[in-house]
C-alpha cells in the first residue's frame, strides 16, 4: 500500500514564491536607475582596453550585453552592469564545437 503525502497548500505557496523570488533576483542585478548609467561609448572603451573587439552593444534585462570577439579572436558574449561596468557574465564560442563557455570555462551544454 503507496501512501501519497501532500503538501498543504501554504507550505507548496511560500515554496514556489521563494523560486520565483529566486528568479527575480538574477533578473534585479542589473535594475539601476538610468540617470546611474554609463554611456555606451564608455562601455565600447571598457571593452576595446581588455583587447575586445565589438561588433555590437545592447540592453538586455536591464544591463549592457556586448557581442564580438575577445583578445584571441574568439566569439563572445559579455553582460555588463550599466552603472559600474562590472563584468557580470562572459561567455564565448568555442571554436571547436560550437559550444558556449562561461568565463570559468565550463561548457554550458552537455557533453556529447
Amino acid at each position: 500500500m503507496s501512501m501519497i503525502h501532500l503538501i498543504p497548500a501554504p507550505a507548496a505557496f511560500v515554496v514556489a514564491l521563494g523560486l520565483a523570488g529566486a528568479a527575480f533576483a538574477q533578473d534585479d542585478r542589473c535594475s539601476v536607475p538610468m540617470a546611474d548609467w554609463q554611456p555606451r561609448e564608455a562601455v565600447r572603451k571598457m571593452a576595446e582596453a581588455q583587447g575586445w573587439k565589438v561588433a555590437r552593444i545592447k540592453i538586455d534585462d536591464g544591463c549592457y550585453e556586448i557581442h564580438g570577439f575577445d583578445a584571441e579572436g574568439r566569439r563572445m558574449d559579455v553582460e555588463i552592469n550599466p552603472a559600474t561596468l562590472q563584468i557580470l557574465e562572459f561567455e564565448f564560442e568555442d571554436d571547436e564545437h560550437g559550444r558556449k563557455r562561461n568565463r570559468g570555462g565550463e561548457s554550458d551544454e552537455d557533453n556529447d
